[in-house]
């Protein structure tokens, strides 16, 4: 009879876990027993192992296998258990001594040659390693500059289960045995498009620099060819990078998406997602009929979610980003778990005026009743979320001698300086921007402005043109036109600015 135990790691939406695996070997009938919730690729770990490891001509004849992966309430999914759970199986044989490997987590999967294959989600993976205490991870050489990303942790880079082997009985020996180095490969530098290429819309482009600096929602309306996509793809390019927390995040779940490309540093840029507007409600939401996954609103964490023609997405796409929009995470809800996956992004939305495009009483073509029902797709609780509702007007001969804008940089420098304002207003609090801040906090107390300038949100809250979500989203948008002009605290033309930037034609005011 034989027994070991090491550690693997595994993947809950964009979380990692830590796994023990055990393995038990005794005589008696041949048989291979898996415990622990395991989807149908982790179950049939022990069926790529064997191979993988007779290929090494090591003995492995029939007998009766046990195999624990602890939790076994936790799910498991995918094949990158397979080399803990070789390892954990090599020294239960006795071909590794089982205390070589108790104190390793490993990550990977097995294919019947040995060789050991990438699997994606293993910076999350290290991750909650290093947060376990585990200062060694051995991974496959084309994760390890990913891995190799989190500190505190050692990483171990093979190739096939061979150099595991030579590796572990090296270190049981007390010799030292030379493990292959990856290749260092830089991320390309994201294109930033600049807003110099924006004809006119002075007003859109005032509308942007509200946004970026305080984190707020936007929705544009305009005829196409005005100009609202070329906003859009501009606002990553005046958002500061991003700090280290959020970095590595954004990272993790670039890693979770298979989307980091053996790179190594971490993803700096805000993220720019736009789905298509036929995409269905897991790919933006999340979910998944097996392993849970990130959808686009989690891909856009701390970036930006554009929405071209929303009106055409599934009205039950648009209203399952009401939750995320309120508390800045996903929670996907299984029979056997809930998954939580960050969710912190800007959403901008773009939609014409009409279903025609045209919008002006010469041009349009739709009959009354279906003008009346475009907008209806967007419900009133979406829109009520939306802070910053902007027109953009058709582009005209004269926009065009007026030459090119501001460049991204210079507004990136003021938006810049007008989130250093909100970080000392806000240092003693879990937020930093004021599109997070309560409206508790803005309605009363330290920060509660005087009644003269706060009457007129309180007259449209009576006459009940404002709701009180509507209220508090006018309160941080009045606090960033502050920012941006270097006051320290809103004045009556930053509350009716703000007020202002709620309202648009055709679109629900509140």
């Amino acid at each position: 009879m034989g027994f070991a135990r090491t550690a693997a790691l595994t993947l809950s939406g964009v979380e990692g876990n830590v796994v023990t695996v055990e393995a038990q070997v005794s005589d008696g009938i041949p048989a291979m027993i898996v415990s622990g919730v395991a989807d149908a690729a982790c179950r049939k770990a022990p069926d790529r192992v064997r191979p993988a490891i007779v290929n090494l001509n090591l003995d492995m004849r029939p007998r009766r296998w046990t195999l624990n992966l602890s939790p076994a309430a936790l799910p498991k999914t995918g094949g990158g258990l397979d080399l803990g759970v070789a390892v954990a199986m090599m020294a239960a044989a006795g071909h590794l001594q089982p205390h070589v490997i108790e104190d390793v987590a490993h990550v990977g999967e097995m294919g019947l040659d040995g060789t050991i294959r990438s699997v994606n989600g293993v910076l999350p993976m290290v991750v909650a390693a290093a947060e376990a205490g585990i200062t060694e991870v051995m991974v496959p050489l084309e994760s390890a500059t990913e891995a190799a990303l989190v500190r505190g942790v050692r990483v171990r880079a093979v190739r096939t289960l061979a150099e595991v082997l030579a590796f572990y009985t090296a270190r049981a020996e007390g010799v030292s045995f030379e493990l292959p180095r990856p290749l260092t490969r830089l991320r390309p530098v994201p294109e930033v498009k600049d807003l110099r290429d924006v004809v006119g819309q002075a007003a859109a482009r005032g509308a942007l620099e509200v946004a970026a600096a305080g984190g707020h929602h936007l929705l544009l309306v305009g005829p196409p060819g005005a100009g609202k996509t070329m906003l859009a793809e501009r606002l990553p390019g005046i958002l500061p990078e991003l700090g280290a927390s959020d970095s590595l995040t954004v990272t993790a779940i670039h890693s979770v998406l298979g989307a980091l490309d053996g790179a190594d540093a971490l993803v700096r840029r805000s993220p720019f997602v736009a789905p298509h507007h036929s995409a269905s409600m897991a790919s933006v939401i999340g979910g998944g009929s097996g392993a849970v996954r990130p959808g686009a609103v989690s891909r856009a964490h701390r970036g930006v979610l554009f929405l071209d023609e929303a009106p055409e997405f599934r009205r039950d796409v648009l209203d399952g980003l009401r939750q995320p929009l309120e508390s800045g995470e996903v929670v996907i809800a299984r029979a056997d778990r809930h998954v939580r996956m960050p969710a912190r992004f800007q959403l901008v939305l773009a939609a014409n005026p009409c279903p025609c495009g045209s919008g002006g009483p010469r041009g349009c073509t739709c009959p009354p009743a279906r003008r009346a029902s475009y907008f209806a797709r967007l419900s009133g609780p979406l829109l009520d979320r939306m802070d910053l509702k902007v027109g953009v007007s058709a582009v005209a001969r004269s926009d065009l001698a007026l030459g090119p804008g501001e460049p991204s940089s210079v507004v990136a420098q003021r938006v810049l300086e007008a989130r250093a304002r909100q970080r000392e207003r806000w240092r003693d609090e879990p937020w930093s921007l004021n599109a997070e801040a309560p409206g508790s906090e803005l309605r009363q107390g330290r920060w509660q402005l005087p009644s003269a300038e706060r009457a007129p949100l309180d007259r449209a809250l009576d006459e009940g043109t404002l709701t009180l979500r509507g209220l508090d989203r006018c309160l941080r948008v009045a606090w960033t036109l502050a920012d941006l002009s270097g006051l320290d605290r809103p004045r009556s033309s930053q509350v009716h600015q703000a007020m202002t930037l709620r309202q648009i034609a055709g679109v629900n005011a509140a």
